[in-house]
């Protein structure tokens, strides 16, 4: 008997270990707060970001990141790469003049940007903007340029609430 239990409780203490080993260096879950992400992402829907992915590859054009910050963890999409020119005029993302299809706004969405820029991106930093960017503390008003070391993960899957588990886009 006394061996059964010793069993267990190592099994216990490894899964805990690997639980724990994954929450601290693969993946971390956040809360989306607020409605600068939406329609990609709603207020009060848990997301799980890969941290590990950013330690083979650096962050993308697209890519829904988490970025850490002393008050606050905020949740936006990489919009301009170190060295790009970020421009909007007339309604239109302009990227090094030219134009961005945003596939993953809506038309309003996007006429609501208003006219930003042009700023260029310093090197080893990236611009970033909510998708609802009427609502966005972004790198246009507030967040500035974000460092590589400041972007925690990638943002893969929502898994909360349960009927919205999907790829995040």
């Amino acid at each position: 008997m006394n061996n059964r239990l010793m069993e267990w409780v190592k099994a216990i203490l490894i899964a805990l270990l690997i639980a724990f080993l994954i929450r601290s260096f693969i993946l971390v879950t956040s809360i989306v707060d607020g409605k600068s992400m939406e329609p990609t992402l709603e207020d009060g829907e848990i997301v799980l970001f890969n941290k590990f992915t950013y330690l083979f590859n650096d962050p993308a054009r697209g890519d829904i990141v988490i970025i850490n910050r002393p008050r606050k963890n905020y949740v936006k999409r990489i919009i301009g790469l170190p060295g790009e020119t970020i421009e909007v005029r007339n309604q239109t993302l302009l990227i090094n003049g030219e134009k961005y299809e945003q596939v993953f706004m809506t038309h309003d969405a996007q006429t609501e940007t208003g006219q930003f820029g042009p700023v260029q991106v310093p090197e080893n930093r990236y611009f970033v903007m909510g998708d609802n960017r009427m609502l966005s503390k972004d790198s246009r008003n507030g967040l500035g340029f974000i460092s590589e070391e400041n972007i925690a993960g990638k943002s893969e899957f929502i898994i909360f609430p349960i009927n919205e588990w999907s790829m995040t886009k």
